[in-house]
């Protein structure tokens, strides 16, 4: 089974750059091996971007459990211009590689602007990523853009200085596009034309995109609304403890107004909101611990097999308010025994989640 799988490892690529070779029939093999590299590079940063989004893929509205997964670093909402703009990117950056200044003009000034949005939307990328407050694998993120950043930066060098040597080659009866071939043939202006279209070609996009069903300003929002990273702008709820307490999602969900919260509390290590349900029952549940840890390890047991799916369920003010009204004859359950059995049941249900 291990030659199997070592030999699949080293064929493919093989097989792979096999059939490039043969596709790229008319390049050196130098500038095969560089761009079947780049390829390979590109495939991959793919697919772990995607794994990525499928780790960081809550709304930012959603209660999760950091064992889960994380929070999306895009707005889900407003990804479709994300895609479309890096879709773009992509057949700008297709395109001058492979026919670099034979493409017809115009074709190649839009090929141009779409690789340097790209580069934009790369470098937003690389810094939206770069602080996670919560989660350690947001590496997942980085090569796609890093990727592309470098493999545009060398065609936008490769093709300006193609079109340097071919404009100084060129002249025009009419004095007004000679003058403009003449700044064109000079590299240090070139970027100062691409940057004059570039504007009314992303304008023209957006445009496109709020006809389905886009806002104006969604590349904006792609970003900022979304909550642990960089640009995010919005809050979330409180984790869920992966071996925590459903009532927690309770007293995060529920109407204020019917499931009272009380105050921020801390366990292990999260900031979560409490109400008097909740701080009972915990303290009802570190009474059995001290008193009967047998008793105790076997409600834990059978908690952590049905409590926290339950808790995955709550997912609604409803749901939270519903489940509230039938802890109740519990809540008072609980009462009675810690009053029952503790000499100061009230600093015993003060002190949990104690900041």
């Amino acid at each position: 089974m291990e030659f199997l799988i070592i030999f699949f490892l080293i064929s493919f690529p093989l097989l792979g750059f096999w059939v490039y070779k043969q596709l790229r029939k008319k390049a050196n093999t130098s500038t095969k091996i560089m761009e079947y590299l780049i390829i390979v590079a590109f495939c991959i940063s793919i697919l772990l971007f995607g794994f990525g989004l499928m780790l960081y893929g809550s709304h930012y509205t959603e209660a999760i459990d950091i064992v889960d997964g994380g929070y999306s670093p895009f707005a889900l909402e407003h990804s479709l211009t994300l895609v479309t703009f890096f879709a773009l990117a992509m057949f700008g950056i297709i395109k001058l590689w492979l026919k670099g200044r034979s493409v017809p003009p115009l074709l190649f000034v839009l090929s141009l602007i779409f690789v340097i949005i790209g580069i934009i939307m790369s470098i937003a990328v690389l810094i939206q990523i770069s602080s996670n407050t919560q989660f350690y694998d947001s590496w997942l993120f980085f090569f796609l853009p890093v990727t592309y950043t470098v493999t545009a930066f060398t065609l936008i060098f490769r093709c300006i200085g193609e079109e340097a040597i071919s404009a100084t080659n060129k002249h025009y009866s009419n004095k007004f596009l000679n003058y403009l071939n003449t700044k064109m043939a000079n590299v240090s202006h070139q970027p100062v034309f691409v940057l004059v279209f570039l504007i009314p070609v992303f304008v023209l996009i957006v445009a496109i995109l709020v006809l389905f069903g886009q806002e104006v300003n969604s590349i904006t929002k792609v970003f900022t609304e979304t909550t642990t990273w960089n640009f995010s702008t919005k809050t979330h709820p409180p984790f869920l403890d992966h071996r925590g307490h459903y009532l927690c999602t309770v007293a995060v969900c529920g109407d204020p107004t019917i499931v009272k919260p009380l105050r921020l509390g801390k366990r292990h290590g999260n900031e979560l909101i409490v109400n008097r349900q909740l701080l009972v029952a915990n303290a009802f549940e570190e009474l059995i611990s001290d008193h009967f840890p047998s008793v105790h390890q076997v409600i834990r047991r059978f908690y952590d097999r049905f409590g926290y799916p339950l808790s995955k369920k709550i997912n609604t003010p409803q749901k939270s308010n519903m489940v509230y009204r039938l802890m109740k004859p519990l809540e008072y359950f609980f009462i009675f025994c810690l009053y029952l059995c503790t000499e100061k049941p009230e600093e015993k249900i003060a002190k949990q989640y104690a900041l």
